[in-house]
């Protein structure tokens, strides 16, 4: 049985160059995970270094960038709203000043939409008759996926037309 270190490849700093270029060139990254990455290449922490600021300079590593991004595919594919998103770019390391320019990505008008068209979805998928509980569950719902309060309460009247 082989132990986990001898299955492991290590890298010149030049092989993990080029390895790590194709990485960030295949879709966006942040700092934080091509740091992560570099580490499992066998690197010294010097080395490392000096291949992040390279990515920088050649602009394959931008974490404004790459918060941008981030923001744009969770906000329109899995239409999650501001609360997870910012939740999610803290975990990944992302800076507050980052942060608040990937935010700038979403559109109120259509972020509201967004969020109507999850609760009408959802809406049409549940099977609770009671429309107390029925509205609870759509709240939680929405709430899980990092929609406002205030919104929330809103698109619940235009999706199911009735006051609380």
């Amino acid at each position: 049985m082989e132990d986990a270190s001898r299955k492991r490849k290590f890298y010149t700093p030049a092989e993990a160059l080029q390895k790590i270029a194709a990485f960030c060139a295949y879709q966006e990254r942040n700092h934080k995970e091509v740091e992560a990455k570099l580490r499992t290449y066998g690197l010294d922490e010097d080395e490392a270094a000096e291949i992040l600021m390279r990515l920088v300079r050649e602009k394959l590593l931008d974490d404004e960038r790459f918060a941008r991004s981030f923001v744009r595919g969770k906000y329109r594919l899995k239409k999650w709203g501001r609360r997870r998103i910012r939740q999610e770019l803290k975990q990944r390391g992302i800076s507050e000043y980052c942060i608040k320019a990937g935010m700038s990505e979403i559109d109120g008008d259509e972020y509201y939409q967004n969020l109507v068209e999850v609760l009408e979805k959802k809406n049409a998928q549940e099977k609770e008759p009671n429309p107390h509980k029925r509205r609870q569950k759509l709240t939680l719902y929405a709430t899980a996926k990092g929609y406002e309060g205030e919104f929330i309460q809103d698109a619940l009247i235009e999706v199911l037309g009735v006051r609380k």
